[in-house]
């Protein structure tokens, strides 16, 4: 795809880079243990790999969703932007959209600028449940409610660094992937990556990034030495001194989380509880950790919505890694699946059900809401510019060790094949004019009870589906995902009075998240219509 993948050299074995390798197998022990659902590891000391592991059907070729560190990304972007004069850290935002004017004037814009985009103190808040398929982005930010004066307070909004990317593609004249290329893609040998845009093909800034665990590696350890990777410097060295430094002067931060409240740079944040270090940070526990004091990259994926629970796992370890006086090597862990597909008997049932169209009921509610039901995790199709929804039109093929699930969704129509032999398909599906790799398998729960599970590779999580054959030809559908919606939504619920500053409403978005998990992902029904 363009930009030939380089790796990182690697260490003949973690001692050699002073990495006690035993640590590392006991933080593998401990997550299974405590059921946290890490996807990768990669450990980088004095410039080596010195741990790598994944958790299958994870690999080293997975492009991973990145969410929030996807903001990094962009910050480093715009450094390069001002580091050629395109754009200033003083300039005001509204000043690179004559085309948007305010509805509202307001002295506060004058205030807004690249700095305070960077800084999340810009004072907007937009809808967080906006179907962005169907809005302008740019129009809805420009006209959301102030909710304090830039510079101010500090309110982290997603979509703060996409009017960055906005702002970069009409400095540039060209898209953000483009920008970057060889400016730092190539440099770094990363091959071209994808990231989600907007309507009009603008990056999504805050998140939408997929890239792969190594290729995160490379781009902490040119951050961690001063912008350098291999001799050469790739990042300006004053813009990534700045952006990982906390720039929020007397601006605090409010979190019961102390990495969450040590501070803020241009899109990274300060850790709390290993001073003088800092991270790119994306939702469901996707890290960078640099920690300059021992010249060292921690970087993780995961579906972990709780952050704070994977980061405490991590300091667990780490740097403690680093300082263990013991020599004694200890073997990597072997690699294994997150959750090991089993042998599926065939009852007479898939006789009755093979080769027929199940019509499923559109729920009224979840399409007024924007979040239909899709093949896709509700945390994945939340995030995505195309939502995709509405599962439809339903038939299943059976082999001796497979089934196959064909199903409209939207425009699109997909066919996935999975493992009823305890091994999982591999495969691929589109949804939301985005192609994913997924992995699937089937189970009979009993004679009428099968249960599909697709995990989309790239994504976070795993999508069920329980199929109730009743009689009558109606079928009951009970979806579930990983993460659930309950864990995500003790996330939110712990989240809401950090990112709502009413009061009020913070409290109330705190008593109706309890709620959500009955409503996003409530029981369907369908029949057989031939």
């Amino acid at each position: 795809m363009g930009t030939k993948a380089k790796r990182l050299p690697r260490a003949a074995k973690p001692e050699d880079v002073g990495v006690y390798s035993g640590a590392a197998q006991e933080f593998i022990e401990h997550i299974r243990r405590e059921n946290l659902e890490f996807h990768s590891l990669m450990v980088v000391r004095h410039g080596k790999v010195a741990v790598e592991w994944y958790n299958e059907p994870f690999d080293a070729e997975t492009r991973h969703a990145m969410y929030s560190v996807s903001k990094s990304f962009t910050s480093v972007a715009v450094g390069f932007a001002v580091s050629e004069g395109l754009l200033s850290l003083d300039d005001v935002v509204t000043d690179f959209f004559p085309d948007y004017p305010p509805k509202t004037p307001s002295p506060y814009f004058a205030k807004m600028t690249v700095r305070t985009l960077l800084t999340m103190t810009a004072g907007k808040q937009t809808d967080m449940i906006a179907d962005k398929g169907k809005i302008d982005w740019i129009a809805d930010f420009i006209h959301s409610p102030w909710v304090f004066e830039p510079g101010t307070q500090f309110l982290y909004v997603n979509e703060n660094i996409y009017m960055l990317c906005a702002i970069l593609h009409r400095v540039t004249k060209m898209s953000v992937i483009e920008y970057l290329t060889p400016r730092l893609f190539e440099p770094l040998g990363i091959e071209k990556p994808f990231w989600e845009t907007d309507l009009g093909g603008v990056e999504a800034g805050g998140w939408g990034l997929y890239i792969t665990t190594e290729d995160l590696a490379k781009f902490a350890t040119c951050c961690l030495h001063d912008g350098q990777y291999e001799g050469q410097q790739v990042i300006p060295a004053e813009w990534i001194r700045a952006a990982t430094t906390n720039q929020l002067g007397d601006v605090k931060q409010h979190s019961d989380d102390i990495d969450a409240e040590s501070g803020y740079g241009y899109c990274f944040w300060m850790n709390g509880v290993v001073p003088n270090s800092y991270r790119a940070d994306g939702m469901f526990s996707q890290f960078a950790i640099n920690l300059p004091e021992f010249d060292a990259s921690i970087i993780t994926t995961a579906a972990i919505p709780l952050e704070a629970q994977a980061r405490e796992a991590i300091w667990k370890f780490f740097p403690y890694a680093f300082m263990n006086d013991k020599k004694e090597p200890c073997p990597q862990s072997a690699s294994a699946f997150i959750e090991q597909p089993v042998c599926s008997a065939h009852p007479v049932t898939e006789k009755t059900i093979a080769n027929r169209t199940i019509k499923v009921r559109k729920k009224i509610l979840l399409n007024l809401i924007g979040m239909p039901m899709s093949m896709l995790p509700l945390a994945v199709n939340f995030m995505m510019t195309d939502r995709a929804g509405n599962i439809d039109h339903i038939r299943f093929g059976f082999g001796e060790h497979e089934c196959s699930i064909t199903w409209d969704e939207g425009d699109e129509n997909n066919t996935v094949l999975c493992g009823m032999d305890g091994h999982y398909r591999y495969g691929t599906m589109r949804l939301g004019q985005v192609d994913f790799k997924v992995c699937a398998n089937a189970v009979w729960l009993d004679n009428l009870n099968l249960k599909i599970s697709i995990r989309a590779i790239e994504t976070i999580g795993k999508r069920d589906l329980n199929f109730l054959f009743r009689r009558g030809n109606r079928v009951t559908i009970t979806p579930s995902s990983t993460p659930s919606t309950y864990q995500i939504c003790d996330f939110l619920s712990a989240s809401f009075k950090d990112i709502i500053k009413n009061p009020i409403l913070s409290k109330a978005a705190q008593f109706f998240v309890r709620f959500a998990p009955s409503i996003a992902e409530p029981k369907h029904y369908g029949k057989f219509i031939d």
